[in-house]
Parts: structure tokens; C-alpha cells; sequence
């Protein structure tokens, strides 16, 4: 008869312990911030303001035919933006819930805030490509159907209401439990405040410019924040 071995004994798997992340991921908010500030700003003008003004859909074809770069431009653009907007969300999810309580909804809100901004600039440069293509040699798109497409075109990437939630969501993450610094607090209260004021008025694009100046002045806050985690 052949011996049995003896069971071998139970052992507890192996967890990897996550350290703090990087600052990295709060440089690229800051940078999305300026991206989209500027870039989204400076490819706007796709059209002359005459062509606009005469109301002519035929003009505006036109007008747009002689500006494609900028409307390809517009879209490599956006691209890079929702690249930097869902790294930084990724990395504001984690420097969150490495200091709120295990479960709380902050990390979460805050992340999601900034991945709802990222999926405007992503659906907004859906029309860039709809764009060339309409108004391109031999294109025959109805100048009606390319004059909606140029309203939205300068709308829908520019609904960055969704950082309001991210706002205060870091802000109530600073006042309420202290997870991040005041000056973060403050930022975040003051942004979703204005975030907050272009959504209940019918000027909801006008979100991009404090949600960029929101991103811009609190990269380098959270960036800090991370670095002081890194260093203790």
C-alpha cells in the first residue's frame, strides 16, 4: 500500500499592497485644463463670422470646406483631451480613496464627473469627422445638415458641467472630512458653484472655462498632495 501524503497546509493568498500613486495623473488634469481651454477655443472658428451672420447654410458649407484643417485639428485635439481627462480621473478615484472611508461615494462622484466631461469632448469630436467628410472634394451633404453639425460642433465638447460634481465632490471631501487640503476645498466650492450656474442657464457650453480654470489651478494642488502621501 502506498502512503497518503499529508494535506498540505493552508496558506492565505498573497495581497499586493498599493502604495500612493504618483503625481502624474494630476499633472494631466492640469494639462487637459489647458488643453481644452485653448485648443477648444482657438478651433472654434471654423466658419467667417459673415457667413454666420448671413444665416445662408450654403455659406456656411463653404466657410467650413475652407477651414477642414482646423476642423481635423479639432479632432486630434479632442482625442488628447479625453486621454488626460480619464487618466486624471483615474488617478483623483484612487488619491481619494486611499483617504475617505472604505465605501463612501466621493471617490466615485469625483471620477465620474471628470469621465462624464471626457465623454462630451469624445462624443463632440464625433461630429468633427461627420464634418470633413460633408464638406470635403465631392461631398454631398446637404448645407442644411452641415450648419446643425456646426451649432453642436461648437456646443458639445465644450459641456464640461460634468466637473461640477467632481468640484464638489473634492470639496465636500475637504470641509467635511479634511481628505484633502483647504485650498482644494475652496477650488472645489467655488468651481461647482459656477458649474452649477451654467447648467441652470441656457449657456450650458460656457462650462469648458471654469471647469478648465478648475482643472488648471488643482492639478498642481493634488499633484502636491500626492507627493506629501509619497514622501511619509
Amino acid at each position: 500500500m502506498h502512503a497518503v501524503p499529508p494535506p498540505l497546509p493552508r496558506t492565505a493568498p498573497t495581497r499586493l499592497v498599493a502604495g500612493p500613486p504618483g503625481t502624474g495623473w494630476a499633472w494631466c488634469g492640469a494639462a487637459a485644463g489647458l488643453a481644452g481651454a485653448a485648443g477648444l477655443l482657438g478651433t472654434a472658428g471654423i466658419y467667417t463670422q459673415d457667413a454666420w451672420d448671413a444665416g445662408d447654410s450654403s455659406r456656411m458649407a463653404a466657410s467650413v470646406a475652407e477651414h477642414s484643417s482646423i476642423v481635423w485639428a479639432h479632432q486630434a485635439l479632442s482625442a488628447l483631451v479625453v486621454t488626460l481627462l480619464m487618466v486624471f480621473a483615474a488617478g483623483l478615484y484612487r488619491h481619494l480613496a486611499l483617504r475617505e472611508p472604505p465605501g463612501g461615494l466621493v471617490p466615485a462622484v469625483a471620477a465620474g464627473g471628470v469621465a462624464l466631461t471626457a465623454v462630451a469632448v469624445f462624443l463632440g469630436a464625433g461630429l468633427d469627422t461627420e464634418l470633413w467628410w460633408s464638406v470635403g472634394d465631392g461631398a454631398i451633404a446637404d448645407p442644411d445638415t452641415v450648419g446643425s453639425m456646426v451649432v453642436h460642433y461648437g456646443a458639445v465638447p465644450w459641456l464640461w458641467g460634468g466637473l461640477g460634481l467632481s468640484a464638489a465632490a473634492v470639496a465636500r471631501a475637504g470641509f467635511a472630512r479634511r481628505s484633502v487640503g483647504r485650498g482644494l476645498a475652496v477650488t472645489g466650492a467655488v468651481a461647482a458653484v459656477l458649474l452649477l450656474a451654467t447648467q441652470l442657464a441656457p449657456v450650458q457650453y460656457i462650462a469648458l472655462l471654469p471647469g478648465a480654470l478648475w482643472l488648471i489651478v488643482s492639478g498642481p494642488l493634488l499633484a502636491r498632495s500626492a507627493a506629501r502621501a509619497a514622501a511619509d
